[in-house]
């Protein structure tokens, strides 16, 4: 994930509408005691979990679909996780390959228990129907058989995700430079550690290599911690709940920003506790305060990325 952090590291040294502030950091790291508070990777209980490849199949099919949910009110990220488990439950060959690759927008609206079209639904169908078919192609149908082609490495996972799942590409062009993002790719290697608790399917021998994922709730709480200062044009653009575009300036700022604070609150937490901290531990523990933040408000972008 070097190309992440060093692309990350590059926005920020040469960010234009988003500032990094080293105090803020310094102040949210002693809050916490240089400890970060323990979260449960499943603490609300809407994952489906069965300790084998099924599981895997779930938490791909969930990756590939888990963005933008910000233009339908009513909707967000617990909807998606709990309706794909409860199908699941009901059927437990909704997410074979061959399926997947046939879905529609009002199959999986129904799937999803969902009554009115999805946020950029055809998008979130033409996913399903690549990871189905490409799953099919390249690794009998089992997205178990693409993790266990990884040799228990969560950058070669990210990498195989990549390589063959456009879908997951997730990288922009910033100022003329390649800016590598990967949110959805190593949310999947995430899920797996969390989920089988670092172990079988979720053992990884590189879990610290992979870093937080840049989404619309991280920036946002990394901003009232006083972590991220936003310039006047940004903030008001945010406050008013005007949309930014996909990879514009202001966008790829939010988020290779986020990345790069992140990098360093685990820096610096590492050496105030004298121990390993991992990326993916600070991401859980932001982001589920930015969830039970209502008022939070976070910018607003379409993308199939986050």
């Amino acid at each position: 994930m070097e190309e992440v952090r060093e692309s990350a590291a590059w926005v920020a040294l040469n960010s234009s509408h988003v500032t990094i502030d080293s105090s803020g950091i310094e102040k949210v790291v002693e809050k916490i005691k240089g400890s970060i508070p323990k979260v449960e990777w499943n603490y609300e209980g809407i994952h489906y979990f069965d300790n084998g490849p099924l599981t895997v199949q779930y938490l791909f099919v969930l990756d590939a679909l888990n963005f933008c949910f910000w233009p339908d009110k009513d909707l967000n990220y617990d909807h998606l996780a709990n309706g794909l488990k409860e199908a699941l439950l009901n059927d437990k060959s909704v997410f074979n390959a061959d399926r997947l690759q046939k879905f529609t927008g009002p199959q999986l609206r129904e799937l999803l228990k969902w009554p009115r079209p999805l946020p950029l639904e055809e998008e979130r169908v033409r996913l399903l129907h690549e990871v189905g078919f490409e799953l099919e192609r390249s690794f009998e149908g089992k997205a178990s058989k693409l993790v266990e082609s990884c040799g228990k490495s969560a950058v070669k996972l990210v990498a195989l995700v990549t390589q063959h799942f456009p879908g997951f590409r997730d990288h922009s062009v910033y100022k003329g430079h390649q800016v590598f993002l990967y949110k959805r790719a190593q949310i999947f290697a995430s899920d797996l550690w969390g989920a089988f608790k670092g172990q079988g399917y979720g053992e990884f021998k590189d879990i610290s290599s992979i870093t937080m994922f840049a989404d619309y709730i991280v920036p946002a709480v990394l901003r009232q911690l006083g972590v991220l200062k936003y310039s006047s044009t940004l903030a008001s653009t945010i406050e008013a709940n005007s949309e930014i575009g996909a990879g514009s300036e202001e966008e790829v700022e939010l988020r290779a920003c986020s990345i790069y604070a992140v990098e360093k609150m685990r820096e610096l937490l590492s050496i105030k506790s004298g121990k390993e901290v991992l990326s993916v531990e600070l991401d859980l523990w932001l982001w589920s305060v930015g969830v039970q933040c209502p008022s939070l408000q976070h910018h607003r972008t379409l993308s199939i990325y986050y």
